[in-house]
């Protein structure tokens, strides 16, 4: 019985998918390079022409909190995830002119509608994207970005900024507190949105 609660859990949360060619590369905010740094290899690699880095920061905070990793490489005045995001990309090789920005976001639903925005308004056509972000943070990510851009399809390909795996999650309390974090607001931050997708045309196909 424990063994298939951790699997069952383990394979909804930490969805991870090979990256393919996309259109681009979309980065809800965080404080961990290794995000943008991936981001920055697969735009290297051709895989994307333009990347989508999004937050202001926690809606927990007031000040942005500061650079969780590698602070002695990434030492600028930052006040946001986006901007740390983007200095982190022109570090790694990639042009300012294919990032698109989104300074404003406070939670991921924030990252997924607020990107939208900004994309329409730039004009660009998105047909399919990569998604970045954490581990654990890989379900609830493209749920809400499949419902801001329901005309996409997806890949997820997350990068390990915390230590918190699909292979060890359940083995320590933090793990284990994080991703029943991760699954009760699956649940409980999407009933309007959820009831909302599929009843539209989009959700009945």
């Amino acid at each position: 019985m424990t063994n298939r609660i951790i699997t069952d859990i383990s394979n909804y949360i930490f969805v991870s998918d090979a990256p393919t060619v996309a259109d681009a590369i979309f980065l809800p905010g965080g404080m961990h390079p290794q995000q943008p740094e991936y981001a920055a290899r697969l735009w290297q690699e051709g895989y994307a022409k333009w990347i989508i880095p999004s937050g202001k920061m926690g809606a927990q905070w007031d000040v942005w909190p500061g650079v969780a990793d590698k602070a002695d490489v990434y030492t600028g005045e930052y006040r946001s995830e986006c901007e740390f995001f983007i200095d982190v990309l022109t570090k790694n090789g990639v042009p300012r002119d294919v990032i698109i920005p989104e300074y404003t976001a406070r939670h991921t639903r924030d990252n997924a509608f607020l990107s939208r925005k900004a994309v329409d308004e730039k004009g660009i056509c998105i047909k399919t994207a990569i998604i970045v972000c954490k581990e654990f943070h890989a379900r609830r990510c493209l749920m809400l970005y499949q419902m801001a851009f329901p005309e996409v399809a997806f890949k997820v390909c997350p990068i390990d900024c915390s230590g918190i795996t699909k292979e060890n999650w359940y083995k320590t309390e933090r793990g284990i507190n994080r991703v029943f974090g991760e699954l009760e607001r699956c649940g409980n931050q999407f009933v309007g949105d959820i009831k909302d997708y599929l009843l539209s045309p989009v959700g009945k196909l």
